[in-house]
């Protein structure tokens, strides 16, 4: 459970991470030591252009892969992400052929929850452990690179990176992709299309959502 180097030197990983290790040790939690760090590992904070956040990791057993939203490629999806996929099908006319989203971190798209650990069967079990302040400073750190656009799907994430946009990024706030909220402004909003967009104003290369 190394820190990737890359991000090593936050405060958060000398303030606040060797509790939250110490906690952890001998229990069985999700998504597992080897991809705690997955969604830093695959977004250096050079290369970050968008970001989305979640809550915690799926918490059955062999879903989660450490990166928001995202699951194994054998998992059916969630109902959330269906949301999503049914969101770009319509926004884009596609959508990717499973629920891994590790492609999407790849083109520097950060998929990072505010807390990177659950007990199975727990969902929110471990988001008091002090995670939070992880992801302000990451996203703080990528704005030093450039202007970003945010993907804030509901109320949690929304307060949770409250006062880090700045005029030059680009955010979209709306509802969260969960059947209780998807109708009150998620469906419709047209996220990918609008970043590819603002990506391409910007002279920069657009996301490929749907590969």
């Amino acid at each position: 459970m190394t820190p990737p180097e890359a991000w090593a030197d936050l405060p958060f990983f000398r303030d606040d991470w060797p509790a939250i290790r110490d906690r952890l040790a001998g229990t069985d939690f999700l998504p597992g030591p080897d991809r705690i760090f997955a969604a830093l590992e695959a977004t250096p904070p050079a290369r970050i252009r968008v970001v989305i956040l979640g809550q915690d990791p799926y918490p059955t057993p062999g879903h989660a892969n450490g990166l928001a939203f995202s699951v194994t490629r054998d998992t059916a999806l969630p109902r959330s992400l269906a949301n999503i996929y049914r969101e770009m099908q319509d926004d884009l006319g596609a959508r990717p052929a499973t629920g891994d989203l590790s492609g999407w971190a790849r083109q520097g798209v950060l998929l990072l929850n505010t807390a990177l650990s659950v007990p199975p069967g727990q969902a929110g079990a471990h988001a008091g452990w002090g995670w939070g302040a992880l992801a302000r400073q990451a996203v703080a750190r990528a704005q030093a690179h450039g202007p970003l656009a945010f993907l804030l799907w509901g109320r949690h994430a929304q307060q949770a990176l409250a006062s880090l946009p700045r005029p030059e990024d680009l955010v979209i706030a709306t509802a969260h992709p969960s059947p209780l909220s998807a109708r009150r402004g998620f469906f419709g909003s047209r996220p990918f299309s609008r970043i590819n967009g603002w990506l391409k104003a910007q002279g920069r290369a657009p996301i490929d959502w749907t590969g």
